[in-house]
């Protein structure tokens, strides 16, 4: 097993299920139809990204608004990586304070009805993809945090990836709920960031993914024209320290780094509300206006 070097940090909020409620007045934007000719050029511009991607571990972090507007857009955009030849891994979970009786209740639905249905939308693409759990073989080990109040909440300690490697092998999509177990046989509900950071490190996959409800990290918050599209983890570490990351973004760009920490080559940082934001991010050039953060290596 591979222990998780960084990420023990408690991001506790933001990475909940979100439920919309019936009457909500948020506007889905939808991607407008583009003409055949507009289609074919952005799928040979998209050939070098997918020759160079081809055959390589995408872990994607699922959550946010893309679980709530039009989830089975970006479940079949992972499909479609899938099929492309990539080897995605959808990793999905909480992270919330969670007592005894909620813990029961987020195990049922995160390793029940919420990852099985991800799984029966990717069959229905014509992708086969098998759902897991932190507890099955013990991929993902966890130790519950030391703060009482969090009640039944888990730190990584270590991923075994040989189930993950085992369903690639095959060709299934691994879809993973973020509840593991401790040595006790409790159910711990995991930060899905955490979770999904540790995964990509031991898999020593290409790329790293995180949906999240912002367009990536903006030099300042109240600007979206101040998007920073490129950093490296030195930048990274300095925009940290300069404040420009703050608040919530902090665990985010911790969860990057520790990923690139563990051999993953490039993470971004992108904004799950935009229609097709994954595969904008993994396939756009620089110079066709990629619209999350990459952050890579030095």
């Amino acid at each position: 097993a591979r222990s998780a070097k960084r990420g023990t940090s408690r991001a506790t909020k933001g990475d909940e299920i979100k439920f919309a409620p019936a009457d909500s007045g948020d506007d889905d934007v939808e991607a407008a139809e583009l003409p055949l000719e507009q289609r074919a050029q952005a799928l040979a511009e998209s050939l070098p990204a997918l020759a160079r991607l081809r055959g390589s571990v995408v872990v994607i972090k699922y959550g946010g608004a893309a679980m709530v507007k039009s989830p089975e857009r970006t479940i079949r955009d992972v499909a479609l990586l899938g099929a492309l030849g990539l080897k995605p891994v959808l990793v999905h979970g909480g992270g919330r304070v969670t007592d005894a009786d909620t813990m029961e209740v987020v195990a049922m639905v995160l390793m029940g009805k919420v990852n099985k249905g991800i799984v029966a939308t990717m069959g229905a693409a014509g992708v086969p993809a098998v759902g897991l759990s932190g507890v099955d073989g013990g991929l993902l080990q966890a130790k519950k945090v030391d703060d009482e109040e969090l009640g039944f909440v888990g730190e990584v300690t270590g991923v075994k990836k040989d189930v993950l490697k085992a369903a690639l092998d095959k060709g299934l999509v691994p879809v993973v709920a973020t509840v593991a177990a401790d040595a006790e046989g409790n159910f711990l509900n995991v930060n899905a960031d955490i979770a999904a950071a540790a995964i990509a490190g031991a898999l020593d996959a290409e790329e790293f993914v995180l949906m999240t409800d912002v367009p990536g990290i903006l030099r300042d918050v109240k600007d979206a024209d101040s998007l920073i599209s490129e950093v490296d983890e030195g930048g990274a570490k300095r925009l940290i320290d300069e404040g420009v990351v703050a608040g919530g973004m902090i665990p985010k760009v911790t969860c990057c780094l520790s990923a690139i920490d563990d051999g993953v080559q490039a993470t971004h940082i992108i904004d799950g509300r935009r229609p097709h934001a994954l595969l904008e991010e993994l396939f756009s050039t620089k110079s066709s206006g990629k619209q999350g953060t990459t952050i890579s290596k030095c």
